[in-house]
């Protein structure tokens, strides 16, 4: 553990026309004095050169007052009395009137350190003789002279190594070449079973622990090193297990806390842990008064307690959940893992289980736990091998989703805390690359008001279906990252926004200085300056290409794992960039740029069409007129009207080619693949064999159909795949139609 000192958090208010350096003292004094704390709060006021992120202002720095604090706490005090106007020096802001004074650079404690540190969620290594290297997730390192040790005496720790440093002796590796390794993390992954009364969920002030089992795993290892199973009473063996027994169930837990003080894992993993596991035993631990088993954390003075909280985002909507904390370790709850990531029918660990390892939990009813405890030995083995195997089920579950290793690749690639990615939306990531960036250009990001509001812009084009089924190949044309490479190629961003005051101040020419978008809205060229969304996105989608490079020609399992995490996690990020511009509630919208995007892909995909249906044509030498039967957002399906796969594979790598050339790079349309046999059915719902290669189709294709919606019965599902496979791969479609005319009706299901 290292306490990093030094460091003071800072905001931003631009600088009034009179402000000079001399006034710097004395705002100083006023600011504290207006603050009203036992302590002072302000360390430093000093005026800077800056320039405002939100609209082009020709590439011109201003005077900036530069507010740093003593500690963290004030940071939100100083910009409340600020922002309501009660700091108005000397009145020499003009025009402030009720709305106060607009404040800029308004970004967590954590993330303002990891931002100018140029730190990304790491781990740490000393470097005592300097010789050594320990390769990790995102590292720092601190020199040996740099740092001092705190005798045993005075730590806040439970850690082996615990020392002082300044910010600035850090030194922060990029996750490249030997500094790209993930750290052997240890991590303990457990599940706990409960005696429950008859058909009552159990409550933690009635219905007793009875066993707990814990498997301990290295990163990098594939076996566990540790098995075992804390059980109440007598219990029978289990192969290549430690069975602990005890006759009490106070014993049982706080020999359980001793267990995990001395494994001391770095990540704690199991499933539903979060609602139900960590909550339950902290409950039940105070209901019985066991001392001291509430000491989780790694840190000596800090007690884990379990806490109501709740999680709203776009993506996820709103979750009641739990949260405990066990500072100094990380936590992985698998369910709220595969619920963030995957749509499934179920979230059970059974069905989890069933769909990405092929297997099932042991045959052990919920109803008959009691009972199973209330038997023998022999029956208790049996609940200890299911309590075990649920215990290990998580564990493989993360190893075969590699769910470490894409949530550290994308702690890495945004910068953000591993934690961040759990408990937070989408924002953060995107806002702790956009202040990387902002910092490197000495650029101020404004803390805008953003109350709900109800403005809409237009979204995405969808190119009326011609329904029916197609027995010829349908070729689907793909533009690759779309809204980012608008993005790109328009050079849309918050720099590069103008209005018309700034086009007259500037005397800025239309089409060489600046363009207008399809919905009116105003950017200046990359002549003027290239946009930082730019840049950033460009950063993003080379760094993808070389991850990509680099796990085409990588063998060890492990090093493709996390490759593949690094450029899933760039992908992701790139194309989040767009949406969190239109989040009118986000942390800085600008709705000039999302409508603008969607305006120009709504232009794009109708030029598509028309492009393609005017080139190929029986008239230009070709064997039929050219259709697009369909197109949404960011694709086109298009009849060229052969009958064969490799004819019409041919066409559409021409066509993707041919209609890329029309656009702006690094704007491009690519052949993804061919639907043969092709169900349209309405906008969004189709169904199809998937080709990519003319000698095997790869899989049967459906969207918005009954197979792949979780809210119909399974008997309409399994219904819907039969004449599916009866259509698509059967070519039958006469028996299909007489094999629905079987089933019972959807009311009688």
């Amino acid at each position: 553990m290292l306490h990093v000192t030094d460091f003071l958090h800072y905001l931003y208010v631009a600088a009034p026309v009179n402000f000079t350096q001399r006034e710097c003292e004395g705002f100083k004094t006023f600011l504290d004095a207006q603050l009203a704390t036992h302590q002072p709060a302000i360390h430093s006021v000093q005026i800077v050169l800056r320039e405002n992120l939100y609209g082009f202002q020709g590439n011109q720095q201003n005077p900036y007052i530069k507010i740093t604090v003593n500690d963290p706490k004030f940071i939100n005090k100083v910009r409340s009395v600020i922002e309501q106007g009660t700091a108005n020096y000397k009145g020499m802001w003009k025009g402030s009137g009720d709305g106060g004074i607009l404040t800029f650079d308004s970004i967590a404690y954590v993330l303002r350190f990891m931002i100018d540190c140029k730190v990304c969620c790491f781990q740490l290594v000393l470097d005592v003789a300097n010789t050594n290297q320990i390769s990790g997730m995102s590292w720092v390192e601190v020199p040996a002279e740099n740092y001092t040790m705190i005798p045993e005496h005075e730590r806040h720790s439970n850690c082996q190594i615990e020392a002082w440093v300044s910010y600035r002796d850090l030194i922060a590796h990029k996750p490249e070449g030997e500094w790209a390794k993930m750290a052997p993390l240890r991590i303990l992954s457990f599940d706990i079973e409960c005696a429950g009364r008859k058909g009552i969920f159990p409550e933690a002030n009635y219905d007793p622990v009875i066993q707990i089992a814990n498997v301990v795993t290295r990163y990098g290892e594939k076996k566990p090193f540790v098995r075992n199973v804390f059980c109440l009473d007598n219990t029978s063996s289990i192969v290549n297990t430690q069975l602990f027994e005890f006759d009490r169930e106070e014993q049982m837990l706080s020999k359980w806390r001793d267990f995990l003080e001395e494994v001391d894992p770095d990540i704690i993993i199991g499933y539903n842990i979060c609602n139900f596991d960590f909550p339950y035993l902290l409950d039940r631990a105070r209901h019985l008064k066991i001392r001291d088993f509430d000491a989780w954390t790694r840190l000596k003075g800090v007690r884990s307690a379990s806490k109501d909280t709740n999680f709203s985002s776009k993506q996820m909507g709103n979750r009641d959940t739990k949260a405990t904390n066990t500072n100094g370790r990380l936590q992985l709850d698998l369910l709220q893992l595969v619920q963030r990531d995957h749509q499934l029918r179920s979230y059970t660990l059974n069905s989890v289980c069933a769909q990405f390892l092929g297997e099932q939990k042991e045959d052990v009813h919920h109803t008959m736990i009691t009972e199973l405890f209330n038997g023998t030995p022999e029956s208790r083995r049996r609940l200890a091998v299911y309590c075990l195997k649920d215990a290990y089920l998580p564990q493989r579950l993360m190893d075969k989703l590699s769910c470490l290793e894409n949530y550290t690749e994308m702690a890495r690639v945004t910068g953000v805390p591993f934690n961040y990615l759990l408990s937070r939306g989408q924002q953060v990531k995107f806002v702790s690359q956009l202040f990387r960036k902002a910092l490197e250009q000495k650029l101020v990001i404004p803390n805008l008001r953003t109350d709900a509001t109800d403005e809409q812009y237009e979204g995405a084009t969808v190119i009326e279906p011609t329904r029916g089924y197609y027995d010829v190949p349908i070729a689907t044309l793909d533009f690759a990252s779309l809204y980012p490479s608008i993005i790109q190629a328009h050079n849309l961003c918050y720099t590069t926004l103008l209005n018309k005051n700034a086009i007259d101040k500037l005397k800025l020419v239309k089409d060489e200085d600046y363009i207008v978008t399809p919905n009116g809205d105003m950017f200046c060229t990359l002549k003027q300056r290239k946009g930082l969304l730019a840049q950033i996105l460009e950063e993003l989608l080379t760094a993808r290409k070389q991850a990509k490079r680099e796990l085409a020609v990588e063998t060890d399992p492990f090093k493709k794992a996390v490759l593949n995490g690094r450029q899933l996690a760039l992908k992701i990020s790139a194309n989040s960039v767009y949406g969190l511009t239109g989040a009118t509630v986000g942390k800085l919208p600008c709705l000039a740029i999302a409508s603008s995007t969607t305006s120009y892909g709504r232009q794009m995909i109708e030029k598509t069409k028309e492009e393609v249906e005017q080139k190929y044509t029986i008239a230009n030498g070709y064997s039929h007129d050219a259709q697009v039967i369909y197109g949404d957002t960011d694709s086109v399906m298009v009849k060229f009207g052969c009958k064969d796969l490799p004819t019409a594979m041919k066409l559409g790598e021409e066509a993707a080619a041919y209609v890329s050339s029309k656009f702006i790079k690094p704007i491009k349309l690519e052949f993804e693949k061919v639907y043969f046999p092709y169900l349209l059915i309405n906008k969004k719902r189709y169904a199809g064999l998937y080709w990519t290669n003319p000698d095997k189709y790869d899989k049967m294709d459906t969207k918005g159909i009954e197979t792949v919606r979780r809210d119909n019965c399974r008997l309409v599902q399994n219904v819907i795949e039969t004449v599916l496979r009866m259509i698509l791969i059967d070519r039958d479609v006469q028996g299909a139609q007489e094999y629905a005319n079987l089933q019972p009706s959807t009311e009688s299901c």
